[in-house]
């Protein structure tokens, strides 16, 4: 990990976009973070935040591999981890619960995300 304004920040990657989620993983590392996974699917996501908590924010790609990842949206919420989705879709695929929750339309701009998730 090097230094960066992310220093000592856990960050989970979930998406199936391999190219995508590389990205993300690099960015992210440069800024500091430390970064779990990348997860390409649902069930990957849930054992990674299971295993890895304390985890300080999550990028999160609402369909992965033709799998909705609400589950892994919930399981961030109950633990209190900040997320964004990032995706493709429309904001009318995503359930009114999120409703609060940033989205970011692919290809995505790092810096709005870091912004959204810690402010820096």
């Amino acid at each position: 990990m090097t230094e960066g304004p992310l220093k000592d920040r856990r960050v989970l990657i979930v998406e199936d976009d391999y190219l995508m989620a590389e990205e993300l993983r690099a960015e992210f590392e440069r800024a500091g973070a430390s970064v779990v996974g990348p997860a390409g699917r649902v069930s990957d996501a849930l054992s990674l935040i299971e295993k890895n908590l304390p985890i300080q924010g999550a990028v999160l790609d609402i369909n992965l591999a033709g799998e909705m990842a609400f589950d892994v949206a919930d399981l961030l919420r109950t633990n209190n981890v900040p997320f964004v989705f990032v995706t493709g879709y429309d904001a009318e695929i995503i359930p009114a619960t999120y409703a609060t929750v940033a989205r970011y339309e692919k290809p995505i701009d790092f810096a709005s995300i870091r912004i959204a998730l810690f402010g820096s």
